[in-house]
């Protein structure tokens, strides 16, 4: 058996697979986020490792004993502050905070070369701006930082007693070289820091050391390796078999991401498209980002009392494509893709007297669909092609709204047995390739199709006109100093 576990926003997710790749066991432990301020999003890194042991202890213990490695996956770009101790100095800031819009300008000033060497603009969203803000803020706090860890890596240190990382979530950091997959010194000195404080780097299915005595005893396995594992999306990439230069997936988390696998490091952060490292050695992947999409269907559950998402979803399919003219904007956190704008906020344009819970429903889906293109926009503006995405992320569920997003993206959308898993299967398959020796494409081969939605022109038509209104709206509503 090998554990993948993934330490996800809303909650950690473990899954132990067999030798074949088959799911045969999964588990999770929620967690909450914690706003105090505007644009602020935290987490306690502490609540992480006590969701992490839940989870994993309520797999079957007798698959638990046969494990053989394991992996991590994680949520990208969370700053975790340790001290001395190796104890947090403050709560995480998490991937989806906005408060170091600021900083982002001062670091691009400070870093000429910033764009060229990790391949990104520098957005709220990445660790480096957050480490300017702690600097200028609280300089208390960060004259005490000796590490810097991403959420996985401290439950990695938890496990292992390891300063460990891999490439993939590494590089949503900006200090990395991602051409080079490695650290890079000036853009770390841009910011007050130095490589000391950085942990080690592996590549994905290398392994950073062996589980503790005490946790292996606790979990019910053997001090078995815990390989690099990968970012949320680089793992979810490698669950569903996107390995090979020109695969590519559209995941329906919290957030939303169109990820397409490289064989080289082909930056463009001109409209905000990500440039990263893959999980697996010798591989670059490109992505659109999107700060919310599965989280705008639990948010409309909630405006318009709805029992919880899936009542959301029957609503809007039982209103139809374009039911009304309302049209919603995605930006409830803020944009990435294309527009880099942490300020910009939700809203729902055409509301009238015949607005209700079903025609909201209707709208918040397809205006994320409409964001997703997009999305899918910007990465064809970089000479990227999609030919298909494989669908992975709770979202995954709806498939009225994959009619909806194969339509606007005009783009065939592909299911696979066990896509629902997400980045734990990757996990669990990286660490299956660190004990086992093997063919990568083998070990990391597509799961078998459930079913495809190919795009339907009849409901493209029907969703063109609030498709045009939805792409002339940000211009209305962008913020001050966003890019144009």
């Amino acid at each position: 058996m090998y554990l993948g576990i993934d330490l996800g926003t809303s909650g950690v997710k473990a899954a132990l697979i067999d030798a074949k790749g088959r799911v045969a066991d999964q588990a999770s432990a929620p967690l909450a986020v914690s706003r105090p301020h505007a644009l602020w999003s935290e987490q306690n890194p502490d609540d992480w490792w006590s969701a992490t042991n839940e989870a994993v202890q309520a797999l079957d213990i007798k698959l638990r004993r046969a494990v053989r490695a394991i992996g991590l996956a994680g949520q990208m770009h969370g700053a975790t502050l340790l001290g001395q101790d190796d104890k947090p100095l403050r709560p995480a800031i998490l991937w989806n905070d906005g408060r170091s819009f600021a900083e982002c300008g001062a670091l691009e000033a400070s870093a000429p070369t910033l764009r060229a060497v990790t391949g990104n603009l520098a957005m709220p969203g990445f660790t480096a701006p957050k480490l300017l803000w702690v600097r200028h803020n609280e300089p208390d706090v960060f004259a005490r930082i000796r590490k810097v860890l991403l959420p996985k890596d401290y439950v990695r240190l938890k496990m292992t007693g390891e300063y460990a990382s891999d490439m993939s979530d590494s590089a949503g950091t900006l200090w990395l070289d991602v051409g080079k997959r490695a650290w890079s010194e000036a853009i770390l000195e841009a910011c007050g820091l130095g490589v000391e404080h950085m942990p080690a780097l592996f590549e994905g299915p290398e392994s950073t050391g062996l589980l503790h005595s005490s946790v292996a005893a606790s979990w019910g396995m053997d001090s078995v390796p815990v390989a690099a594992g990968g970012g949320d999306n680089a793992a979810g990439a490698i669950g569903v078999g996107v390995a090979r230069d020109g695969d590519a997936f559209l995941s329906l988390g919290t957030s939303g991401v169109i990820f397409v696998a490289n064989d080289a490091f082909r930056p463009n952060p001109t409209r905000a498209v990500h440039a990263f490292c893959h999980a697996l050695p010798g591989m670059w992947h490109q992505m659109s980002v999107h700060l919310s999409a599965a989280s705008c269907v639990d948010w409309v559950a909630r405006l318009t009392g709805a029992a919880g998402p899936a009542e959301a979803f029957a609503r809007a399919e039982a209103a139809g494509p374009a039911a009304g003219g309302e049209v919603f904007l995605p930006y409830l956190s803020g944009e990435r893709t294309p527009h880099n704008d942490a300020h910009v906020r939700g809203a729902f344009l055409n509301l009238d007297n015949d607005s209700d819970a079903s025609r909201l429903a209707g709208a918040v889906l397809e205006g994320v669909a409409f964001a997703l293109a997009d999305g899918i926009d910007a990465l064809k503006e970089a000479g990227t092609r999609v030919e298909t995405l494989t669908v992975i992320g709770g979202g995954a569920r709806s498939d009225y709204w994959g009619r909806l997003i194969a339509a606007a993206l005009n783009t065939p959308l592909v299911y696979r047995h066990g896509g629902d898993v997400g980045p734990a299967l990757g996990a669990a398959r990286l660490a299956q390739l660190s004990v086992q020796d093997g063919n990568i494409h083998e070990v990391c081969a597509p799961p078998p199709i459930s079913h495809t939605i190919e795009p339907d022109q009849r409901i493209a038509e029907r969703l063109s006109h609030k498709q045009e209104q939805f792409r002339g709206a940000y211009a209305r509503v962008r913020t001050e100093g966003a890019p144009s």
